[in-house]
Formats: structure tokens, sequence, C-alpha cells
């Protein structure tokens, strides 16, 4: 909800500041300077991405109004799941938690933390890498690498939707200079005409200019940044699975293992060591979710 607020904001800030000073909302209300801008910037992100990665954008851009998924308490419910996971594992051996893991959606385990069921990166993420965990055939070498390939395709295919629209938020100020050169021709076509008239033709010229600078660092800009931004947590709760797979592989017990998971979180979402022990406590606990 943040981005329709600055949205408002901008809107305001700047037309609000226009009419202030005495200008008039008529003199910038150019149909054809937004068809200009607006379909050559359309055009050339067209030209310039595939199908999928279309896709990819009408599919991100609903999400940057939603509530990001990956708060503080999903972590926790992460972290207390996967404590469940490898505690099972080394008590009762790897063998114990196959079940669980090739049919989550009816595992005891797994339904007791629904927003991390209902994530299926997430459980794709737990799942394959717990199965080669199990068939003991590789190395705790080999599956960190695996894992780093595999977040940095995520990464890159994350960040399709963001980069092309900021390829987008670039051209905009030079789309707006075309049109600001466009109407600067009809002016110049039109000399002959009443100085009224050409300051009139000028200044519709010069609204080219304002509207691609507006449109990229007002609105465009921000949602890229905003698409990147839900990336980058994305890729994050994977790096904290990853290295809580890692230091369970290295012999570490499931307590510890967790509380690596937790240190490679951001400060804002990071629970405390307390907050995380009292956590795990409780899922140990006597009638809880162990």
């Amino acid at each position: 909800m943040f981005i329709l607020l600055g949205f408002v904001i901008v809107f305001v800030s700047v037309f609000g500041s226009f009419v202030a000073l005495g200008g008039h909302l008529g003199a910038l209300y150019q149909p054809f300077e937004f068809v200009l801008i607006g379909g050559a910037a359309l055009g050339a992100y067209i030209a310039s991405n595939s199908g999928k990665s279309m896709k990819m954008l009408f599919s991100a851009l609903p999400q940057i109004v939603r509530k990001n998924p990956y708060s503080k308490e999903l972590y926790m419910e992460l972290m207390a799941l996967m404590y469940v996971l490898l505690n099972k594992a080394r008590r009762d051996g790897l063998m114990s938690i196959e079940s669980d893991i090739e049919e989550p959606e009816t595992s005891p385990l797994f339904t007791e933390y629904p927003a991390v069921l209902n994530d299926p990166a997430l459980m794709e993420f737990i799942t394959d890498y717990l199965r080669l965990m199990i068939s003991g055939n590789m190395s705790v070498h080999e599956i960190e690498a695996l894992m780093d390939q595999e977040i940095e395709a995520h990464h890159n295919e994350k960040n399709v939707p963001a980069v092309g629209l900021r390829a987008v938020a670039d051209a905009l100020p030079a789309f707006g200079i075309v049109a600001a050169v466009l109407g600067v021709i009809k002016a110049l076509a039109s000399v002959d005409q009443p100085p009224a008239i050409l300051a009139d033709l000028i200044s519709k010229a010069m609204v080219g200019t304002f509207l691609g600078i507006l449109l990229a660092y007002g609105f465009v800009a921000p949602i890229a940044a905003s698409i990147e931004r839900r990336s980058v947590a994305s890729e994050k709760v994977l790096e904290c699975i990853k290295v809580t797979l890692l230091a369970s592989m290295n012999g570490y017990p499931p307590q510890l293992a967790v509380e690596f998971g937790r240190k490679v979180l951001y400060s804002y979402l990071r629970p405390s060591f307390m907050e995380l022990e009292e956590h795990v406590r409780q899922t140990r606990a006597p009638g809880k979710k162990a």
C-alpha cells in the first residue's frame, strides 16, 4: 500500500504546486503526448522482451499493492518447521521424514505450518534438498554448490520484470524529448503565426519532456523497485533454508542449525535469539507442534 501512497504524494505535490503557482491543468492535458510517449515506451518494451517476460510482469504487478508475504511471522514458522524436520531426522534417521516430504499436503508436520505449506517455491526448495540429503549420494559441498546455482537462477528469473521496467523508466525521459522535439518542429513550421499561437505550441511541446520525466521517476521506476524488493525477499528466505540445511549436514544439532538460518535474515525481520529460543522451546514442548 505504501506505493499507492507514494503515487498520491507525487501526483499532489507536482500538480498541486503547478496550480498553486498559477498554472492551469488544462495546459498539461495533451492526449497525443500521452499516446506518443506511452506508445513508444510500450512498443520498446514489447520489442525488447519475450512473451514469458510479459506474463511474469503481469503476474508481478498485482503483488506490489499487497503485503510482503516474507514477514517475521513466516520466518518464525519456517524455522519452527525446519527444527521439527531436522529433529525428527536426527532422532529417528533421515528415512523417517521421507513420507513427509513425498506427500507434504497430508503430512502432520507440514500441515501445522500452513504459511510455508502454501508457498510452492519454499516447499519445492525444502523437499528437493531433503530428498538429496536422504539419498546420501552427494557431499555437503556438492549440495551447497547446487543450492547456490538454484538461488542464482531464482534471482535472475524473479528480476526479469524489474529489469524490463527499469529499461522503460530509463527510456521514458528520452521519449519525452522526442515528443518535445516534434512539438518544436511543429511550432517552427508555424513561424508565420502570431506570438501567442507560437507560445502555445511551444508550451505544448514542453509538456512531452515533463511527462516523460514524471512517468519515469515518479511512477515506473518505483514500480520496478518494488518488484525488485520482493524478488530479494523471496531470495533471502531460500538462503535461510540453505544455511539451515547445510549446518545440519555439517553435524550441528537442529536448534543450532536453525540459529545459523536466523543469522542470515535482515535485522528488521530477524527474531532475537531469545524469541527464537522460546519459539523452539514451545515447538519441543509436549502437546505442541513437535
